[in-house]
This record gives structure tokens, sequence and C-alpha cells, in this order.
């Protein structure tokens, strides 16, 4: 018995080391970015994205965590303007750091599930009478993070779920 729970735990030291080795190779940053054509002009989509309370109508992150705590500080839009929250997305907050006509830069702070701290930024490029709005997010990747993405590929859940808030933003900016 004694000889069969060592080759497990030979074997299971071996995955560990595997895993963590395969992981610190991966990228020490990540990037994920989203776009969308929204018929409505760059100052409307400013307005909504640029308030966090606007932000959190369309938000999917915020729309999910119905049951969780959040408040806001500072102003209500603009530098300063921050949002924090806990519940099934995490826990930190996200506040807005710099803004002119063209572009929101926030930072996004998360203690839970991870501690990270990343960079979102909205873009607005005027296209005729739309304007096409990137969602962007960098950030850097630490050792946690990366095995996690071994896992499960957080690139694609970012996408999913910033398709799912530019819609959103669509569907609101599109009928006022």
């Amino acid at each position: 018995m004694l000889e069969v729970l060592t080759y497990v735990a030979i074997a299971l030291t071996a995955a560990i080391a595997v895993t963590l080795f395969i992981a610190s190779r991966r990228p020490d940053e990540f990037y994920a970015a989203r776009s969308l054509k929204i018929v409505a002009p760059p100052a409307r989509l400013h307005g909504l994205i640029n308030n966090l309370k606007l932000m959190n109508t369309w938000n999917p992150y915020a729309l999910r965590d119905c049951g969780g705590t959040a408040h806001y500080s500072g102003p209500d839009a603009g530098p300063g303007a921050t949002f924090h929250f806990a519940g099934k997305s995490g826990t930190g907050s996200v506040s807005v750091t710099d803004t002119s006509p063209s572009m929101i830069g926030m930072r996004l702070l998360m203690t839970k599930p991870f501690a990270g701290d990343n960079r979102v930024e909205f873009t607005l490029k005027p296209i005729g009478d739309a304007t096409e709005v990137t969602w962007a997010m960098k950030g850097v990747a630490g050792l946690p993070g990366k095995v996690f993405s071994l896992f499960v590929n957080c690139e694609r859940m970012m996408a999913r779920d910033f398709d799912e808030g530019l819609a959103n933003l669509k569907a609101i900016a599109e009928t006022v």
C-alpha cells in the first residue's frame, strides 16, 4: 500500500510541476477587446459610459450581481467616479481615470477571486451617423491567473461579456 501511495504522490507532484511550468511560460500580460458599431453620436455614448451609474444599466457584470453589494463614491461622472462591488463577478472597484470626447479610461482593481489591477478603455470612433465603440481591457497576468487560464479561456469569456455589454449599450443608445 505504501508503494502505491508513493507512486501517487510522485505522479501528483509531477503533474503540479508540469502545470506550473506550462503556466509560467504563458504571456505576462493579457489583452481583450471587442467593438460594435452603434447608430448614436459619440457624445451620447460617452455619457452612458463615463457615468458609472448609467454604465451599470448595460454593463453585464453589474447586471448579473443583483444580489451583491455595491456603492458609488466620488463625482457622478468623469475622473474620480468610482463603483465598489462585491458579488458573483468578484470583489473590487472600477474608477474613471481619464476621459476625452473619444475615450474613457478606467482602472479595474480586483481583490477577489484574484487580485488584479487592470486598465479598461472605451474608445469612440465616429463613422458617418454611427460610432464604433471598442471595449478593451489589459493587465498583468500573475501565476494564479496563468494557471486558471490553462483550464478556462478567459479571453473568450471576456469577449462574450464585452459583446453582451456592447449589445446592451446599443439597445439603450439607439432607442432614445
